[in-house]
């Protein structure tokens, strides 16, 4: 279904059963999967590819040009999964970089006026509530939260089951399965109720709460800090996550 008042270039390519609201606007590049839905005064443009089942509030705006200034112009790309939500005035942008992505995984909710810039990875199951923001280059593992108003810097990390808490700054990684708030942000505790719902098991739990003690109550350094890690809790597979997010960080993580 098309509404007469919907723009729908030519070139575009609609799977079957898609609901094309009053007054969008779908652009020729763009591909949209079975049976997703723009409710109206949506637009879709530039290089984006959208799945299946991924529904469009109004005034959303998808894969549209960077605001980064760096951009000199060539062929960037969006690139959606499936039954993804996308709430009034959510902005997803293409990337920077000829040839390069903003990618988005599935079922993921975007929460009113939550934004993704330039280059983000986001995983799946992933929650944006209202106004929250990344910046370019922010990667967001599966199932983290991401309070209203937080605004997460260029190039940082949110970790697996992360739970970020509302109008928090976050200028470094936050690691997995970890609970942070504040301005700067700063993991608090383990994210206990995120975790359980999730079927991270009671011996994960007790050896996350443990793991958080080292490397944030003891005063060590993080090297220091992973090495005790691994060298006295059981090495499950979210003990392992946990220290490999660590090594891996470039910006270091939030303390």
């Amino acid at each position: 279904m098309i509404h007469p008042t919907a723009i729908v270039h030519p070139g575009a390519r609609l799977g079957a059963n898609c609901e094309i609201g009053p007054y969008c606007v779908v652009g020729e590049h763009v591909t949209l999967g079975e049976g997703c839905k723009l409710h109206s005064h949506v637009v879709v443009d530039g290089h984006t590819t959208v799945g299946k089942a991924n529904e469009f509030f109004p005034f959303a705006s998808i894969g549209l040009k960077t605001q980064d200034l760096k951009w000199q112009g060539g062929v960037t790309r969006t690139v959606i999964g499936d039954h993804n939500t996308f709430r009034e005035y959510v902005t997803i942008h293409s990337a920077t970089k000829d040839g390069d992505a903003t990618m988005v995984g599935s079922h993921n909710n975007f929460l009113a006026y939550s934004h993704v810039a330039h280059d983000g990875r986001i995983g799946n199951h992933v929650i944006m509530s209202n106004a929250a923001n990344l910046a370019g280059h922010v990667t967001v593992e599966d199932g983290a939260v991401i309070g209203g108003l937080a605004a997460i810097h260029q190039f940082c990390r949110i970790g697996r089951l992360a739970m970020v808490g509302g109008c928090a700054r976050v200028p470094q990684d936050i690691p997995p399965f970890m609970l942070a708030e504040g301005s700067p942000a700063a993991p608090r505790t383990i994210n206990k109720v995120g975790c359980e719902r999730n079927g991270v098991t009671a011996e994960a739990l007790a050896a996350l709460r443990a793991a958080y003690k080292i490397i944030f109550r003891e005063g060590l350094t993080t090297s220091n800090a992973l090495s005790r890690i691994e060298a006295e809790l059981p090495p499950l597979p979210e003990i392992q996550h946990l220290v490999q997010f660590i090594r891996g960080s470039e910006r270091g993580i939030s303390r």
